[in-house]
């Protein structure tokens, strides 16, 4: 008989929360929506995060809220994330970052990649593109290889940091060409591409949505993209992989997350307005201008490209041995 009861207790229990759920997702969102950016503002996280977040704005009748939370190759941010309430109002930018991190701060990681966040949609992909200072006496990635091989060593990159996309393709890069050049590691994206526009360093392989700028201005010289294919905004530049590096392919991407335990009608709703923005032929021209292409995916196809990610990349981390400090 008690056992009877208890199950009356647990099955009106589930009924119940399966009420409130409902409740909650025909409500939402009932106030500003916090999208959470975990990295600095003007990088490439920052810019997709804006883009979306306005559009959002217009379709949720809410403001979105662009929170920047930068900070140990996007840690900070992303614990932050995990640990708010499920209901839709907080909302999270991830990239490729979110793919290789678990191999890089994988001693102080205090939330789960698999369990603690709900996919909801990728927004889109673009590649890395390798640039020079442009008064270096290169012409080609096979110019910079044969250089670098006849003064090993003398060549520098500059990155984000460690950890960071940039770090990650370029040791790539160095990995595959088979060459010895030398990581100058900065606060950021933006550092680093000062740097080489100076000419204090000689090479930066980062997003191509947030080099496009310095490219179109000739303050940076492009040799290549890391795409598997040529970018339709740069038709005249090979890629890496035509370039003298064959198998080469390194692409940032972004997409949305909600913490786990958010409603599936929330995620739902979330998803269908991020596709219908993606699909907009503005929003596209938008991505496509910078170097990134729009991507529909389905939430579970989401989830399973981010486990493809991040195998991909923790084989890189530790071939390159790469650490957090």
């Amino acid at each position: 008989m008690f056992k009877t009861q208890s199950l009356i207790v647990k099955a009106l229990g589930l009924l119940l929360a399966g009420f409130a759920a409902v409740a909650a997702a025909a409500s939402y969102p009932d106030k500003p929506v916090r999208l959470i950016v975990p990295f600095p503002p003007g990088g490439s996280n920052d810019i997709v995060g804006r883009l979306i977040g306005h559009e959002l704005t217009s379709r949720l009748k809410q403001q979105v809220v662009i929170d920047n939370r930068g900070g140990a190759g996007g840690m900070i941010g992303t614990e932050l994330a995990a640990n708010s309430q499920p209901d839709g109002h907080t909302l999270l930018v991830i990239s490729v970052a979110y793919a290789y991190n678990p191999s890089i701060f994988k001693s102080n990681l205090r939330f789960d990649p698999e369990k603690s966040f709900t996919p909801i949609a990728l927004i889109g992909t673009g590649p890395n593109a390798f640039t020079v200072f442009p008064k270096l006496p290169v012409n080609s990635v096979k110019d910079v290889i044969a250089l670098a091989k006849a003064k090993p060593g003398t060549l520098n990159y500059a990155t984000a940091g460690i950890g960071s996309f940039q770090h990650l393709g370029a040791e790539m890069f160095r990995l595959m060409a088979g060459i010895n050049i030398v990581h100058v590691p900065f606060k950021g994206g933006g550092p680093a591409m000062a740097d080489v526009i100076a000419g204090n360093t000689q090479i930066t392989i980062g997003s191509l949505i947030q080099m496009m700028p310095h490219i179109s201005s000739g303050r940076l010289k492009v040799l290549a993209t890391g795409g598997s294919k040529r970018n339709v905004s740069l038709p005249n530049v090979p890629t890496i992989a035509e370039s003298g590096v064959p198998g080469y392919e390194a692409n940032n991407w972004w997409g949305i997350m909600a913490p786990a335990g958010t409603p599936a009608a929330i995620v739902k709703r979330l998803h269908t307005e991020i596709a219908s923005i993606t699909a907009s032929p503005e929003i596209e021209k938008k991505l496509e201008s910078q170097g990134a292409e729009v991507v529909n995916m389905s939430s579970a196809e989401f989830a399973k490209f981010i486990r493809t990610e991040t195998a991909k990349w923790a084989k890189v981390v530790k071939e390159a041995g790469i650490k957090a400090e």
